[in-house]
């Protein structure tokens, strides 16, 4: 750990938020590394098997809860916020609420998060090593084994909803997390206090009932889980409860009270590609691979590949209204290549074929 002067290390995290703010995070506070409690709960978590087939929450274990462990030297992390919503975006609601549409979650009608949130953290990283010579540190944005809503929660950027996600009374949930980890012993921010109350509208909206209690999910249910985390078949009794999603679930974020204060972003990237907040099932379930490849690169959704992608859809399509074109789209891949596919897809037509 490097010894700094107390005021200049005052002065250096007032330039911090300032300089976080010219490159586009919305806020951008410090705390310790201190996650003893939230470490009593991940292993808990991880006891009960919630995290489904995404192995890498078990390998990692405690390198979560332990900042130092995973980057040696660490004592405090910058946890920075900074807005995805996209203006102009078709209400979701309207989209949920029409079968034969197809669900995007709304981070992933743009362009991927990943590099750009990368690239800005390493951009302010470079702007405190050029201001104190002794600085050294290593930047993530959902890529590593960091408790993310935990660091942030911790450093006063907003409190750990009942959905498990960040809230913030000024800005609702609609934001990306990144964070820095810093070998200077900056000063900290203070904590916020939950300000969810009695309020249970997450928990109740929850089409699968992932969220089995406050403040606790189990991610095999969870349809974002199933439409992008698992790779194989998605189990029988949830299939009808996915309705229209094929790619994430933002139902939990829309019902929050606190949403209604959130900000559209202002980064190019995150604005709406491809019409995707208002595409038609039986159009996207039409891309050939080739296509798929070239209008998502650059997206999030690009990395599911284009077999998850149609089985997603299969199963948005034997949610929807029966009808002849989704009858006649789902005939085109009665015999895909792709055994998942194909399983999908006959239990679509099942589905259309035994509804009226």
């Amino acid at each position: 750990m490097q010894n700094i002067n107390p005021q200049f290390g005052q002065e250096l995290a007032k330039n911090i938020r300032v300089w976080a703010h010219e490159l586009g995070f919305q806020s951008a506070e410090i705390t310790d590394t201190d996650l003893a409690a939230a470490e009593t709960g991940l292993l808990d978590w991880l006891s009960q098997g919630f995290y489904g087939e995404m192995d890498y929450m078990a390998k990692h274990g405690v390198k979560r809860s332990r900042p130092a462990e995973l980057v040696p030297g660490t004592v405090r992390v910058i946890s920075l916020r900074m807005n995805y919503l996209p203006a102009g975006a078709r209400e979701s609601h309207q989209v949920l609420q029409q079968g034969d549409r197809a669900f995007i979650s709304r981070y992933a009608l743009g362009r991927d998060y990943h590099k750009l949130l990368r690239q800005r953290l390493a951009k302010l990283a470079d702007r405190i090593r050029a201001d104190v010579a002794e600085f050294s540190g290593r930047v993530f944005t959902d890529s590593a084994p960091v408790l993310e809503v935990e660091l942030a929660n911790k450093a006063g950027l907003g409190w750990r909803g009942k959905h498990t996600l960040l809230l913030s009374r000024e800005h609702g949930s609609w934001f990306f997390l990144g964070e820095i980890y810093i070998n200077l012993p900056l000063p900290v921010n203070v904590p916020q206090v939950s300000h969810c109350g009695s309020c249970t509208r997450c928990i109740e909206i929850c089409p699968t009932q992932a969220i089995i209690a406050p403040y606790s999910l189990d991610a095999r249910r969870c349809i974002s889980y199933l439409t992008i985390e698992l790779k194989g078949s998605i189990p029988h009794e949830l299939r009808p409860l996915i309705g229209n999603h094929i790619y994430g679930c933002d139902d939990c974020q829309l019902v929050c009270p606190w949403n209604r204060f959130a900000q559209a972003t202002v980064e190019p990237d995150f604005a709406v590609r491809h019409g995707l907040d208002d595409a038609g099932l039986v159009e996207l379930f039409a891309w050939e691979e080739a296509t798929f490849k070239m209008k998502l690169a650059g997206s999030p959704i690009h990395r599911i590949g284009h077999e998850q992608w149609l089985r997603n859809i299969a199963v948005a399509m034997g949610n929807a209204p029966p009808s002849a074109a989704i009858a006649a789209s789902l005939q085109t891949r009665a015999d895909h290549p792709s055994e998942l596919v194909q399983e999908h897809v006959k239990w679509a037509q099942a589905r259309q074929g035994a509804r009226p």
